[in-house]
């Protein structure tokens, strides 16, 4: 049962897609063009009206019917409070549909355009969605949606990686111990840290500004984690550019919520437990030929030198973290076959 929900998902046909929507009462055109997403399958459809909709197929096994509902009753209340997020469509009530055991959608297709860069005004703009955002967020915490962890976030994609000998044995004791470094670093700083419903994957590519102003999109990783999360994601890294960017935002932020200065201590954190987090999404995904074709390189050598490399610099950065040992001693020779002192 599995295998054919995991094929029919990877060969899904715009005939199926089309079929899928008819049921919901819709008179597509047959007009269908994918629309670019890893997780799920995402397809614009032509209406005979001229409209066009957008479906989203979710990847079977990711998610349970509950989760997603969730997940939708989120966006729902956000949208109540007037709070610009693209929301599914209902059908008889319903958001969320079945076709041969995989979930989807329907969602309007709108207008706008990711942004290239943000100016001061919009980054006010956009301080001051968020904390909104995160004031109705804060209201509940989801009762079968996952929260942020270590486990989620550093031991279960650092297992797999292992498990699938995508990481090679060779980097596998520096990797272990960077990760633990950042996996120490985030129990000792999230200690005292709020959870809430957070948007959870909140770049610039979730945040589209069109002719009725900005609005988010895709609450598919949506999570009871730390605001910070949905934070340092628009504002990666310790440039002096990024960290400006970031302090205009949270004081406009600061308008309508409050936001502890000591939680930007996890900033660096997050970021790192999400390169081990990528790492294993992509092989957990790698049996799906999206994937294969998306990361032909993934996990060899110069993969795993691009990881440590990135990890041990943030590690360096941890106040009060302990030294790197074996992590920090790599040299040439661990990274190159050829390499000649």
């Amino acid at each position: 049962m599995e295998d054919d929900r995991r094929d029919f998902f990877y060969r899904l046909t715009p005939d199926e897609i089309v079929d899928a929507v008819v049921k919901l009462g819709l008179e597509p055109s047959g007009h269908v063009a994918q629309l670019n997403s890893m997780e799920n399958r995402v397809f614009d459809l032509r209406l005979e009206d001229g409209r066009h909709i957008v479906t989203k197929f979710y990847r079977p096994g990711r998610w349970t019917a509950a989760q997603i509902g969730e997940e939708h009753r989120f966006i729902a209340e956000l949208k109540e409070h007037e709070i610009p997020v693209l929301a599914p469509l209902a059908f008889d009530g319903k958001t969320l549909f079945e076709e041969q055991g995989i979930y989807f959608a329907v969602w309007p297709r709108t207008g706008g355009r990711e942004p290239d860069e943000l100016t001061e005004i919009d980054l006010q703009i956009l301080g001051r969605l968020l904390a909104r955002l995160h004031n109705i967020g804060g209201g509940i915490k989801y009762d079968v949606r996952p929260a942020f962890s270590a486990e989620r976030f550093i031991d279960e994609p650092l297992a797999l990686l292992v498990a699938k000998k995508f990481l090679p044995p060779r980097f596998e004791s520096a990797y272990r111990e960077l990760a633990g470094i950042v996996r120490e670093n985030f129990h000792n700083e999230c200690a005292d840290v709020p959870l809430l419903r957070i948007h959870g994957d909140l770049h610039k590519g979730n945040m589209l500004n069109g002719s009725e102003g900005w609005f988010l999109l895709d609450f598919d990783d949506s999570l009871t984690g730390p605001a910070v999360q949905d934070i340092w994601m628009m504002f990666p890294g310790t440039s002096p550019e990024s960290l400006q960017a970031r302090r205009v935002f949270l004081a406009a932020y600061r308008e309508f919520r409050d936001f502890d200065e000591r939680w930007l201590s996890l900033a660096e954190i997050l970021r790192a437990m999400r390169i081990v987090h990528y790492s294993g999404w992509i092989a957990r995904r790698y049996d799906d030929p999206a994937f294969k074709s998306a990361f032909p390189s993934f996990a060899d050598d110069a993969y795993w030198e691009e990881e440590i490399t990135v990890l041990r610099e943030i590690c360096a950065g941890f106040a009060g973290s302990h030294t790197l040992g074996e992590a920090e001693k790599l040299s040439n020779k661990d990274f190159f076959f050829d390499w000649d002192d």
